[in-house]
């Protein structure tokens, strides 16, 4: 899953900086603005921003969905979709310019709150928003209720909680009698990488990026905001300390290791230069971390290309970040606020607009075997033969688009349980809140600070967390260099604000 950052917006609100990056935008925008809002002659339409690679057939898409949209509500949307590595700049620019649109996913959707860019919903949550207040699960709408009581985005009804997993192939898991159960440590899995290393040269033992994986979340560890600014908490202590965690020896233990393992060649060399990106087909990995709820390794093995197996090493924990992780906001400066609840009402309570949302149109990008299930459709070169390794010409970001459990469960060579929903309406059943569920600092005061924060995290995290570097030498420089960013007077005021919070929230 894809989690943006908070930081993203920090440099970028000079309204300068946001009107050049409007022109970078292309006509794009400016064709979006020139259709008003009422095509037609008096059909409110909607537009409406969200993150993913542009389909071949968005336009094909968006049409269907205005056929049925019109029908039911009166309604039709402008649906626009805008690249991963463009999203936050592109909706920050959007927010400084006051560019005119309605409904976005909503990334940093808290700092974004601050800045009073989401309408309050609360008001239509109990008329006609009804039907998706009463179906998505309590614990939402929580997690993302502010401080003020309101209520500014609506979250997608998902797991409940995102944990930590390992993935591995089934094949060696097979050939090994592997028992993937028992490895729940960095330092457990280090007979397995040496054995992957000698007798399975064609798989890399461990593959990391530059994002690298939570590994402190193993020892209960959460992040009070994003992971470019390392300040975390231990998520079921109450009075639980803010910590920079590079000063923790759970911390140092996590770096010697993968120091360890790098210079043992289990990690790829690679690692701290390999921007993050989701799962590449056909590559031959032994260990991959990644997060997600039930049955993960399922997409997984659709995005590999061959069958993993997934092991959570985290517990069923619900964070913030968990609950805020996809939300859809209306803007506070839409003219249909209306229409705008009405639609995401809508897209969370309607199979049919939802699937549509998600899957494309049946008979085009999509199937129905004999169980119901969905089996995508390839696309297809010239002569009409399938292209494998095609992206599809249409595939919605399910976590961005609304509640999940009225979508249609995958078919194909990998599917899912025909009881898919019932087994995550048992995991939610299960979770644990976090003793912060609902926390977020506001550190709008403090740019400088967490700006020079970030250069020094980007400046050494990548390197330490995928064991490029010797730890000996690097961390305490890394920790000299946060505390001349003002680390530690961030940290004074997080914990200031936490301790406020908790004396409220008893």
């Amino acid at each position: 899953m894809h989690y943006p950052s908070f930081f993203g917006r920090i440099t970028l609100y000079l309204a300068l900086t946001g009107m050049l990056a409007l022109l970078a935008a292309g006509c794009s925008s400016s064709a979006v603005e020139d259709q008003g809002t009422k095509p037609g002659g008096g059909m409110v339409n909607l537009i409406y921003y969200t993150i993913g690679e542009p389909d071949k057939d968005l336009q094909m898409v968006n049409d269907k969905i205005n056929e049925v949209l019109a029908k039911k509500i009166g309604v039709t949307i402008t649906y626009i979709k805008v690249g991963w590595q463009e999203y936050d700049n592109r909706l920050n620019t959007m927010v400084s310019a006051g560019t005119p649109f309605d409904i976005v996913f909503a990334s940093d959707f808290t700092g974004y709150v601050k800045r009073g860019a989401w309408l309050k919903l609360n008001d239509y949550l109990s008329n006609v928003g009804k039907g998706m207040n009463d179906v998505i699960d309590p614990i939402f709408w929580e997690g993302v209720r502010m401080d003020d009581g309101g209520i500014y985005g609506i979250p997608t009804n998902k797991e409940l909680a995102v944990r930590q997993q390992w993935m591995y192939p089934e094949e060696l898991v097979k050939k090994y009698h592997i028992d993937i159960s028992r490895y729940n440590t960095l330092e457990s899995l280090e007979p397995l990488l040496q054995m992957i290393k000698q007798k399975e040269p064609g798989y890399f033992p461990m593959e990391l990026d530059k994002d690298s994986q939570n590994f402190f979340a193993l020892y209960g560890y959460e992040y009070l905001m994003d992971k470019k600014l390392p300040l975390m908490v231990r998520s079921l202590e109450p009075d639980a300390k803010v910590v920079n965690i590079f000063e923790t020896k759970e911390a140092r233990q996590v770096l010697g290791t993968l120091r360890r393992y790098y210079k043992a060649g289990y990690i790829n060399e690679d690692a701290a230069l390999r921007e993050s990106q989701g799962l590449k087909r056909g590559l031959k990995v032994f260990w991959k971390a990644s997060e997600g709820g039930p049955l993960s390794e399922n997409s997984w093995s659709k995005d590999r290309g061959y069958k993993v197996l997934a092991h959570p090493v985290t517990p069923e924990l619900v964070t913030t970040e968990s609950v805020r992780g996809g939300i859809m906001a209306v803007s506070s400066e839409t003219k249909h606020p209306v229409e705008c609840i009405k639609f995401l009402n809508l897209l969370n309570t309607d199979p049919e607009v939802r699937n549509l949302f998600n899957y494309g149109i049946e008979g085009v990008h999509y199937t129905l075997d004999k169980s119901g299930q969905v089996v995508p459709i390839p696309p297809k070169d010239e002569s009409g033969q399938p292209i494998t390794d095609a992206p599809p010409n249409y595939a919605g970001v399910t976590y961005t688009q609304g509640n999940w459990f009225i979508l249609k469960t995958m078919g194909g060579e990998y599917p899912d349980p025909v009881n898919k929903w019932d087994e995550f309406r048992s995991s939610n059943a299960r979770v644990v809140k976090s003793s912060l569920l609902g926390f977020t600092p506001d550190l709008s005061m403090m740019p400088i600070q967490l700006q020079n924060i970030e250069m020094v995290w980007q400046k050494y995290y990548p390197s330490l967390m995928t064991g490029s570097v010797d730890v000996e030498t690097e961390l305490p420089k890394f920790n000299q260099e946060l505390k001349q960013a003002g680390l530690d007077e961030v940290r004074a005021e997080v914990q200031r604000q936490l301790d406020a919070w908790r004396s409220s929230h008893k």
